[in-house]
């Protein structure tokens, strides 16, 4: 895996019932530490966005995207309940971010993504299409 992204990386928050079982006053203090840690990464430039996500949503498929399927779509555990936009030098750095994640003591799962900076290189489809056919 390449270790640099020059478009940054995205933390992914699985997880949406981290609460269960934890009292207002225990939330809270999760909350406040949450959005301390993301203050902090906005403040030194390493977080350019983040937010929640809402749990309902439409996922369009098919060719012609006539099939709709609302939401909530997955599992609370596998459930994307958020992101942050990262502006890190490398990879580790991001890991090293998500490990100082405040809901993982709680379920909380990040994964990071480098974010690629375009949707299809089209000097990458040959080598593409030389990965799909020798699998």
């Amino acid at each position: 895996m390449n270790n640099t992204s020059s478009h940054g990386y995205m933390l992914i928050f699985r997880g949406t019932d981290w609460h269960q079982g934890l009292s207002p006053e225990e939330m809270q203090g999760v909350f406040e530490r949450w959005m301390s840690w993301f203050n902090g990464l906005k403040q030194d430039g390493r977080a350019s966005a983040g937010d929640p996500l809402e749990k309902e949503g439409v996922v369009i498929s098919g060719k012609l995207g006539h099939v709709v399927s609302d939401g909530p779509f997955a599992e609370a555990k596998e459930a994307i309940g958020g992101y942050f936009l990262l502006t890190v030098g490398s990879m580790d750095e991001a890991v090293e971010i998500a490990r100082q994640c405040p809901g993982l003591p709680y379920g909380i799962k990040v994964e990071v993504r480098p974010v690629a900076g375009t949707c299809l290189d089209p000097a990458n489809v040959g080598a593409r299409e030389a990965e799909m056919a020798a699998a």
